[in-house]
């Protein structure tokens, strides 16, 4: 039987994907932001077929993936998607990684990527400086904040149980001295399957009792007898609140505990003058996890883990083997849980490089300021914002449970925007996320119709 072999790459190939790529970002404003259900259940009949005997060109295979995937997708690098704390990708980051992806790098050592592990090494520098975090952090790019939070924790599970006297990267945690584990009543679902992982327990927790926008109580503090594990939150999911992080160092440091902070989002706050005191004292925590991917705007799967003690990130990260050389101060196989690897640091080097510090800060005061605006409309149209609205979270009920997810379903249908459900605070609501480079003012005046339209034809 005749076998294709795949051809050297044809320059015409890749202009093939750059006019296709540029067309379909193109389209993103104009076209429906939800996935069309006919173009979801094409994509399914086309890819319910054994897989094939004889392969094909790589034109025809390009020419195949855009007209089944194209349609079938979410439109969440456009303007107006509000959903899941998305930002589309910036237009340097994209090109960045069209070429970190001819370039085929594994970042995860000198040896095998220079470029990649130096991109990396000053990414993660600049993103320390840019939250105005301790320059001894030491850190890495990750997956996305669930692998950051578990980083963080397995740094915390080092540092806290060496001061015990136990090894536990060689001795497991069979017989080691228990660590309490303090969490907000309202911590994110990430943090506690990174619980899990590191061998904490998903639910062998004690939770601190939160207010009404989902902040930990500082009068509600229990007294800490022993070194223990606290986690807190740059960002309330929902209302994008954050933890009273003075406090919780204070806290922790009479007893020698460790604080951790998922900032997926929320660390950004600190990036902008105005919203600083949102998160003030987020410096003084041990670790911290956020997602490039979110407000950053560079493309999946790029998370942030960064630990003030490099050497506790170290010793629990870290691998040896005969074919692993140490060729740098900074080897990145040391600072993550993964080896093989994409050279993420190119995209969070490239976002960084394209909008500077004052970028990044105007971008996140600019998406705040969207969420302002849809939280002004949304209530003088009379409908329940639930919360504050202090970073870019907005939560509204349109009434009870059912009629809330009927204007959300009308919504997502409709297709101008795309805002997702969500639970908060034992009720139904609707939650808008505004995280895009792209979202421009008439993009949020746009949706914002559209929602209003929506919830007047279910009333």
């Amino acid at each position: 039987m005749e076998t294709r072999t795949p051809a050297p790459i044809d320059p015409a190939l890749l202009a093939d994907a750059t006019q296709r790529a540029v067309a379909y970002l193109d389209a993103l404003p104009a076209r429906p932001v939800r996935a069309e259900p006919d173009a979801v259940a094409k994509l399914r009949y086309a890819l319910d077929a054994p897989l094939p005997e004889a392969g094909r060109g790589a034109r025809d295979v390009l020419a195949e993936l855009d007209a089944l995937g194209s349609p079938a997708t979410v439109a969440s690098a456009g303007p107006r998607y509000f959903g899941f704390v998305t930002g589309g990708s910036l237009p340097a980051t994209v090109a960045a990684g069209v070429l970190a992806s001819a370039w085929d790098q594994n970042a995860f050592s000198h040896a095998s990527s220079p470029a990649g592990a130096l991109f990396e090494e000053v990414s993660v520098r600049w993103l320390a400086e840019l939250f105005g975090l301790p320059a001894s952090c030491g850190g890495a790019l990750v997956s996305g904040a669930t692998l950051a939070n578990f980083s963080a924790l397995a740094a915390a599970r080092h540092a806290l149980l060496a001061r015990a006297g136990w090894d536990v990267e060689a001795d497991g945690l069979f017989g080691a001295p228990q660590i309490p584990v303090y969490v907000s009543d309202e911590f994110h679902a990430s943090v506690r399957k990174a619980l899990g992982l590191v061998g904490f327990g998903r639910d062998r927790v004690h939770r601190l009792a939160t207010d009404a926008q989902g902040r930990i109580r500082t009068d509600a503090l229990p007294p800490l007898a022993e070194p223990a594990l606290v986690c807190a939150q740059a960002g309330n999911v929902n209302s994008g609140a954050s933890d009273p992080f003075e406090a919780l160092r204070d806290w922790c440091d009479r007893s020698g505990s460790w604080l951790h902070v998922d900032g997926a989002f929320g660390l950004f706050a600190a990036t902008v003058p105005r919203l600083r005191s949102l998160v003030a004292g987020v410096e003084r925590a041990d670790s911290w996890a956020a997602d490039a991917h979110k407000w950053l705007n560079v493309p999946y799967e790029c998370g942030v883990v960064l630990v003030r003690d490099a050497m506790a990130l170290r010793d629990a990260m870290t691998v040896d083997a005969a074919y692993l050389t140490v060729d740098a101060p900074r080897e990145p196989f040391h600072y993550g849980p993964e080896l093989s690897r994409r050279a993420r640091g190119v995209e969070v080097w490239a976002a960084l490089r394209s909008l500077g510090r004052a970028g990044v800060a105007a971008l996140v005061d600019r998406c705040c300021r969207q969420a302002r605006r849809f939280a002004e409309g949304l209530r003088a149209a009379g409908h329940d914002v639930r919360n504050e609205v202090a970073l870019n979270q907005v939560v509204v009920s349109f009434g009870d449970a059912a009629k809330t997810a009927r204007v959300i379903e009308r919504v997502q249908r409709e297709g101008v925007c795309w805002a997702g459900p969500t639970t908060w605070r034992g009720a139904a609501g609707m939650r808008i996320s505004v995280s895009g480079w792209a979202t421009s003012d008439a993009d949020v005046e746009r949706s914002l119709a559209s929602i209003l339209r929506c919830a007047a034809a279910e009333r």
